[in-house]
């Protein structure tokens, strides 16, 4: 058993990484002329990000803004789970939040493709919201992965290689 190899699959991001894109989209609201007058505002609290305006118009272009400062700092925006935008009085809003650590439904997905298209001596087991992976072939690691890279529902990172 001491010579398997294994890697941990997360899904973390940087919270220090994620307050200074919202510290910079707070301010270009601020400072751009399109969103002057139209209530346009982020606000975060804790766990929710909430962002407002006066139409479903400009709220969707606050999220942009915001994205567009995700992505700058190497945020994935599969991180980002933004709902729809929603009429809240004279103002609409959409709450968004940062995804962090893998979901159970997700970990078994995973698990369920590695058992089904990686090489055969690959076991994975979920540890959490992370996820194990241990083979005795590195090669075989390396195949899970290049089949992980391309996972769509989560932001995945690779760690404690060995």
């Amino acid at each position: 058993m001491a010579s398997d190899s294994s890697f941990d699959v997360v899904s973390k991001v940087d919270s220090q990484e994620v307050a200074n894109a919202l510290h910079q989209a707070q301010k270009e609201i601020q400072q751009r002329y399109d969103f002057k007058g139209v209530g346009a505002d982020i606000d975060y609290s804790g766990e929710k990000i909430l962002l407002k305006a006066n139409s479903e118009e400009r709220v969707k272009a606050v999220l942009d803004v915001f994205q567009s400062k995700l992505v700058k700092r190497n945020i994935s925006l599969k991180s980002l789970d933004a709902g729809e935008p929603f009429a809240s009085g004279k103002e609409y809003r959409i709450e968004a939040s940062i995804k962090e650590g893998i979901a159970q439904d997700v970990a078994k997905k995973i698990n369920k493709l590695i058992r089904d298209e990686g090489p055969k001596g690959v076991k994975s087991i979920i540890q959490g919201d992370e996820l194990r992976v241990s083979s005795k072939s590195r090669d075989d690691l390396q195949s899970i992965i290049a089949l992980l890279k391309d996972f769509e529902e989560a932001d995945l990172q690779f760690i404690n290689y060995r």
